[in-house]
């Protein structure tokens, strides 16, 4: 099991109300290349990892990955919690305000529900680390756009964050990678 320490893993600082920038941000919280898709998905494929070290990395990236959904949605509470209904109307935050008020929902940036299509697991170790190689620089790119867009120098600085651990889970997927071919190319003797 794991231990929960009552702290989000990076802290998550909001100068300003903006519905709109909110609504953006909901893109990593239920989008298919979001923090929750990437979570389940690792959580997942850790079955069909033929080492004990590769499950781990999977497990330890996953773990993180829900870890990081909580940033999004404290970024994301932050950002509308203070904000009066008439700043909502008209903002791309409306509609999800009709269906779910200030709380967070797993949903993308266009409204489009978090759904279990959007994570991938397959029996095929080589297949679910590209999958998820694929996944960490698609989230990443993602993280860029919303930092181009962002006026706001505290959720700046957490997504910045966000996108560097991205990078960093690339690479340790690209290590494993290397283990999970290395085992499977090795000869068996018994």
């Amino acid at each position: 099991m794991w231990i929960y320490e009552k702290k989000l893993q990076y802290p998550v600082r909001v100068d300003t109300c903006n519905p709109t920038l909110a609504a953006m941000i909901l893109e990593q919280f239920g989008g298919p290349d979001g923090e929750l898709s990437a979570g389940i998905r690792y959580l997942t494929q850790r079955w069909a990892m033929p080492t004990d070290q590769a499950k781990g990395i999977l497990t330890d990236i996953g773990t993180e990955e829900l870890a990081h959904w909580e940033i999004i949605g404290t970024i994301v509470w932050k950002l509308i919690k203070n904000v009066p209904i008439k700043d909502i109307e008209g903002t791309p935050l409306e509609a999800h305000y009709v269906n779910h008020g200030k709380s967070p929902f797993p949903h993308d940036a266009s409204g489009y529900a978090w759904t279990a299509t959007f994570i991938q697991s397959k029996d095929d170790p080589i297949a679910n680390l590209h999958e998820d190689m694929a996944s960490e620089q698609k989230a990443r790119a993602t993280y860029e756009y919303l930092i181009n867009i962002c006026d706001d120098p505290g959720v700046k600085d957490a997504l910045r964050f966000l996108r560097e651990r991205e990078i960093v889970h690339f690479q340790r997927f690209g290590e494993t990678l290397d283990i999970v071919q290395e085992c499977l190319n090795s000869k068996k003797y018994y």
